[in-house]
């Protein structure tokens, strides 16, 4: 249990061990996923979401992430710690892509996660060539929102079935070891997940993929709007705020600290 999770072993899991992927944005929750046995740590740009109160993943910079997955590092977890590229740090040219994946990988990530699909298949290239594990993304986009229509389902016309087989087709040409299919119909899900040789994991697309992937905040109850595909197996945000309000209510009586928690002087 103590080795190491590589992207080989993920490609092995293909067909034979459900991948279950979990993101972590500091050094705690790091260590705590990876406890419970989680087979990769995604280090997303939805960090801009939950823990920094953007509206969108669009305003997330390449500091926020290169923050964000140093900290991850830092736990040593035993799973596959991948990084995501955050908007416009590998759009503009493959030059910066090199250069942006480059750095996410001196800052500890063993992998890193970027949206797109065929249109994206030189960059994917050319980071594998630059020896850059690359993870696609595939049916809904978040950092391309804007330009089809919000955060919708994807995969429910025969023209997006199409678009989604073949940017999966091209990503797994280009290179990349495993593909995230988000908010897809299940149905097209699977039939990527049939079509190529490569891992995919879903996120709101259904049981027919090779793996699934949660964001840590809507796993805990934390999110207090979470999107319509997420589970949350425990309510820890009214735990939290049962715990703090116990706090004031001592603090306020009087019952915190206890003499335990405080010491004197050899004066006294």
């Amino acid at each position: 249990m103590n080795t190491r999770v590589t992207v080989r072993d993920i490609v092995k899991m293909k067909g034979k061990e459900k991948i279950a992927m979990i993101t972590a944005y500091d050094y705690t929750t790091a260590k705590l996923v990876d406890q419970a046995g989680i087979d990769i740590i995604l280090v997303g740009d939805s960090v801009g979401m939950v823990v920094h109160g953007l509206d969108t993943t669009i305003p997330v910079t390449m500091d926020m992430m290169l923050l964000h997955v140093s900290s991850v590092a830092r736990a040593r977890p035993r799973a596959l710690v991948v990084g995501d590229m955050p908007f416009l740090s590998y759009e503009t040219s493959i030059e910066d892509a090199v250069r942006h994946a480059g750095l996410l990988m001196k800052a500890g990530a063993d992998a890193v996660k970027l949206e797109g699909g065929s249109e994206l298949s030189d960059v994917v290239k050319a980071l594998v060539r630059a020896g850059i594990p690359v993870m696609g993304h595939i049916g809904l986009t978040p950092q391309r929102s804007f330009l089809i229509g919000g955060y919708r389902k994807r995969g429910v016309s025969e023209k997006e079935r199409e678009k989604i087989l073949e940017d999966a087709r091209e990503l797994e040409r280009a290179g990349v070891f495993s593909i995230v299919i988000e908010y897809t119909a299940a149905d097209v899900a699977g039939e990527v997940t049939r079509e190529v040789s490569v891992p995919t994991i879903c996120i709101g697309s259904g049981p027919f993929c090779d793996g699934q992937v949660l964001v840590i905040h809507d796993l805990l109850g934390l999110t207090e709007n979470p999107p319509p595909f997420a589970k949350a197996y425990v309510n820890l945000r009214s735990l939290i705020v049962n715990a703090v309000k116990e706090y004031v209510r001592e603090v306020k009586n009087g019952v915190f600290p206890e003499e335990k928690h405080y010491f004197y002087s050899k004066k006294q």
